[in-house]
């Protein structure tokens, strides 16, 4: 089949690896780049030479399967990072560090604030009684309402739970009150978050993301056109026609589309009524993420420094204020501390800021989540086929599974067969991967072709990982800006 795949993110890389020996691709990338929100930049330093992740930044051992099992297939090596949390509150002057006791402590009056003890409370408590929300079969509250249903703190919410999601999904705190409360507890639970002692090992591409993205994207890179914006996609019974910014139309078997939803269904020259209803369930929220070296954004007492590090300014923020420290999490060794943060630019130095980047992530409403579900009323209808990470939670194993999904769509497809295979555990939005007590006959799934991938490198009996599905789960505090 001649193939046309839209987006060069996660979801479009692995779409491509998994298609391109046995389909004649075309991959279409608007920017400069490949790779979306894996996006290492070198810089060059008087005392050495850093590539710095600004987009995705780490993984784990139990909630990246599939994503591990490619990066293994393709032996990009790897090595372990660090997940720590602060939160810094202009307006009451607290400051902790999650990941230890020191940390939490680290302003010696916190031993001393009721508030403080209080919010520890609540964060037992919310350990121990939000798990109960996902025994019920119905849609369950907003978390907003659940949180005042259940009559938590102020502290809590203000100062650890919303900035906690918040940094998470890159999202606006309002939003994240907005998200289904089961959601966020599902995710949570998956991701170690509602216990002291049970939280994966996290990890981080040694030299940066960029180099499982060379190695991935090896086999078919010369069918991949940067700079090359789609304009328009129109489907016929019998073709797909393509239209791009600076180049005569051209015509294809079937077409992927890896970007975001609001951007595919932009493109769609005739979108049926359920792809505008499903598709235009999505929102994004826009982030400027600076990648800098002016660490006044950081909490100003060492052990309150974190690997994520939460601002709370004086007045109610807009968007989410988060600054990641990259020597924590790429264990970068400098005489210098090289920081991505979100949004507060104004607050930085310019004199430190080393490139500023723009990234889109998804917001998961209520509506965003129902229409996961409905993934299969649009895939494989019309030559079309859709990928993306926030067909899941947003971040890279769910890209790595709807590609997935999407080859196995493709390989019941009459054009697209191209033989048995072995593959990565494929998981159809709708339905869960991975699930501790089922077996991995039951997930494996055929992509078209001989994959490289072999099933043998999958952990049987992981953790579920969700793509999309109400009260199923998958992701953590898995990557910043972002994911």
């Amino acid at each position: 089949m001649r193939i046309a795949i839209v987006g060069t993110g996660i979801a479009g890389m692995t779409a491509g690896y998994l298609l391109a020996p046995h389909h004649d691709l075309t991959i279409f990338e608007a920017g400069a780049h490949i790779g979306g929100h894996a996006n290492t930049v070198t810089v060059e330093r008087p005392h050495g030479r850093y590539d710095l992740d600004t987009g995705f930044l780490v993984c784990n051992d139990r909630t990246y399967p599939n994503f591990l099992a490619l990066l293994a297939q393709l032996n990009v090596p790897l090595q372990e990072s660090e997940m720590s949390f602060s939160v810094r509150c202009e307006k009451t002057g607290l400051e902790y560090n999650g990941g230890s006791l020191r940390g939490l402590f680290a302003q010696w009056r916190n031993l001393f604030r009721p508030s403080f003890h209080r919010m520890i409370r609540d964060i037992l408590r919310f350990n121990r009684e939000a798990p109960r929300l996902l025994d019920t079969d119905d849609e369950g509250p907003l978390l907003a309402d659940f949180l005042r249903q259940n009559r938590y703190g102020r502290e809590f919410v203000e100062h650890y739970l919303v900035p906690m999601a918040s940094a998470i999904w890159s999202a606006k705190p309002d939003q994240m009150r907005s998200c289904p409360a089961r959601y966020l507890i599902r995710f949570f639970q998956n991701h170690g978050l509602l216990s002291v002692n049970d939280r994966p090992q996290w990890l981080t591409v040694a030299g940066g993301s960029r180099r499982y993205v060379e190695k991935l994207t090896a086999g078919f890179r010369d069918r991949i056109r940067l700079k090359t914006p789609v304009v328009s996609v129109r489907r016929d019974h019998d073709r797909v026609t393509i239209r791009t910014l600076h180049a005569p139309a051209e015509t294809f078997d079937a077409v992927i589309f890896a970007a975001h939803a609001d951007q595919t269904l932009a493109l769609l020259a005739d979108p049926t009524e359920e792809e505008r209803r499903i598709l235009g369930a999505f929102e994004f929220q826009e982030n400027d993420a600076v990648l800098h070296t002016d660490t006044t954004l950081l909490p100003r007492r060492r052990r309150a420094i974190a690997a994520w590090n939460y601002h709370l300014s004086a007045q109610p923020a807009e968007r989410v204020c988060v600054t990641y420290n990259l020597n924590i999490l790429q264990r970068i060794t400098a005489p210098e501390t090289f920081c991505v943060s979100l949004n507060p630019t104004q607050k930085i130095d310019p004199d430190a800021i080393l490139k500023r980047i723009n990234y889109h992530h998804p917001v998961f409403s209520r509506r965003a989540v129902a229409a996961q579900r409905d993934w299969p009323l649009i895939n494989g209808l019309n030559r079309s086929y859709f990928c993306g990470a926030y067909w899941g939670y947003g971040f890279h194993e769910d890209g790595v599974n709807s590609a997935l999904a999407v080859a196995n769509s493709l390989s019941q497809c009459p054009l697209g067969k191209s033989g048995d295979c072995n593959s990565l555990s494929s998981v159809t939005p709708g339905e869960k991967a991975g699930v501790r007590g089922e077996s991995d006959d039951s997930l494996s799934q055929c992509p078209p072709g001989k994959s490289a991938v072999s099933s043998d490198s999958l952990s049987p009996g992981t953790p579920g990982e969700r793509v999309g599905v109400r009260g199923k789960s998958p992701h953590a505090i898995a990557e910043a800006p972002h994911p």
